[in-house]
């Protein structure tokens, strides 16, 4: 009898460690304020051969949008399948203390007309992608930017088992060391004024996956601090882009790119040289447009955000049992499904959960069509804040009571305002955005003098029609 126990214990271990390797592996690598259209596919001035070949193994989602397309809000959106409007967090998260620190709650913004607080951190009660992969038995590893709070709220403390090269501050001083005015990311590296931050991260994020001997699947999750200024690219990639006649400051931005696209490339290369590529999930997407120019799409990071410019990021999907390499799904979706989407790779199982607005993209994936829905949108900063999207139509809401209604798919550019065309389409998508504009605010907590800080911008100071 006492043998036949342990021959049934030692099946069982067998079945849930062939469980454990069965289930893929997944490699997210986020960057930042990485644009639609600086991709080479798409413009040839940026050369990314990696993400290009990317593609033609990947499901592109041409229509992927961030729900708060600034930098706090659309990471905290990711992680934990919500829109960033239902967290309070409408805006970036700023800096009170020299350290990169806060000490109250919420922050207002002196440019805000509505004067809306919006969160300082992450609350840990928030449930992230982490946590619930954890509980499924995966073991997850954050490197990078977080901009989701100071230590009490860094990643370690929001279900992830290891974090590497975080810093307090939402971006770096510079790309060439030493790194960040905190002393909590890659201070061994002051000393050496050559070595460029995205390729120390590729080398951590190398090292993690040719030393992981877990027996449990992982994620690894990848944050860039690039493209995100100041614009500093590699100096042997810069003098490049200068001598085929580039702007200086656009030369910095194209090298910024081409190391990320290499970055990206060497860690598909490593996946591939160790084996772990056929039975790996990678996901490259981006926080929001890019800071320059984002022809054909208008707006962009640093003014009408809530254009095709500044909401709409590049999204790519390998998965290498499901995808059609090359495929594409124009159907539009939010960053937030990469939440449910996660969920089901990781289980194999459909994901519910009431309590986010994500959903799943595995239908895609398996080259099936997505459901339609309405998708919704809220950023804090100026008299732009709030949009809705019906399929091909955007509406987006001002302060000032204007408003604007675009169809997307046949006015890229969004040069048509139809407000008084459209009249009856217009009256439903304001009504419906109205809606969901009163659910999300009476979710929100009362902010007051005690538990905010006032953040005072100089406009003039920084030329720029908006910050983040």
């Amino acid at each position: 009898m006492k043998k036949f126990k342990l021959l049934l214990l030692l099946i069982v271990g067998a079945m849930s460690t062939a469980f454990a390797q069965d289930r893929p592996n997944i490699v997210l690598l986020f960057v930042d304020d990485y644009g639609w259209s600086d991709i080479g596919y798409r413009n040839e001035s940026f050369l990314t051969p990696n993400l290009d070949q990317f593609k033609n193994e990947s499901l592109e989602f041409t229509r992927a949008y961030i729900p708060t397309p600034t930098c706090s809000p659309s990471r905290a959106s990711m992680l934990t399948g919500k829109e960033a409007a239902r967290i309070q967090m409408p805006r970036h998260i700023g800096h009170e203390m020299p350290d990169g620190s806060n000490t109250k709650e919420f922050g207002l913004w002196s440019t805000d007309p509505a004067q809306r607080g919006s969160r300082n951190w992450l609350p840990l009660e928030e449930v992230t992608y982490a946590e619930k992969l954890k509980e499924l038995g995966y073991y997850n590893v954050f490197l990078g930017k977080w901009h989701l709070g100071h230590e009490p709220y860094h990643p370690i403390h929001q279900g992830f088992d290891e974090q590497i090269g975080v810093s307090n501050f939402g971006h770096p001083k510079s790309y060439y060391a030493p790194f960040f005015k905190d002393k909590n990311a890659y201070q061994e590296f002051n000393d050496q004024k050559d070595v460029y931050l995205t390729e120390v991260m590729t080398d951590t994020a190398v090292h993690f996956l040719e030393n992981y001997d877990k027996p449990q699947p992982f994620m690894m999750t990848l944050w860039y601090y690039t493209v995100h200024g100041p614009h500093i690219g590699k100096k042997e990639l810069v003098q490049k882009y200068v001598d085929q006649g580039m702007s200086q400051k656009y030369a910095e931005y194209h090298a910024m790119v081409e190391s990320m696209d290499q970055s990206v490339g060497t860690i598909l290369k490593t996946l591939k040289r160790l084996k772990m590529d056929e039975n790996t999930v990678v996901i490259v997407t981006s926080d929001q447009g890019s800071f320059f120019e984002n022809t054909p799409l208008a707006g962009g990071k640093r003014y009408n955000t809530l254009g095709e410019g500044g909401a709409r990021v590049p999204m790519l999907i390998k998965h290498p049992a499901l995808t059609k390499g090359g495929s594409e799904c124009a159907t539009p979706i939010q960053t937030i499904d990469i939440f449910p989407t996660v969920m089901e790779i990781a289980s194999g199982k459909t994901y519910k959960d009431d309590n986010i607005q994500g959903k799943s993209l595995m239908p895609a994936l398996k080259g099936k069509k997505m459901k339609k829905r309405n998708l919704y949108f809220m950023r804090s900063y100026e008299d732009q804040y709030a949009a809705i999207m019906q399929d091909n139509w955007k509406l987006v809401k001002y302060h000032s009571g204007k408003f604007e209604l675009f169809n997307v798919v046949d006015d890229i550019s969004e040069e048509k305002n139809m407000i008084d065309v459209e009249i009856k389409r217009a009256s439903k998508m304001k009504q419906e955005l109205l809606n969901w504009e009163n659910e999300v605010y009476a979710g929100w907590k009362e902010v007051t003098p005690q538990n905010s800080h006032y953040f005072k911008i100089n406009k003039k100071k920084t030329n720029r029609k908006d910050i983040k």
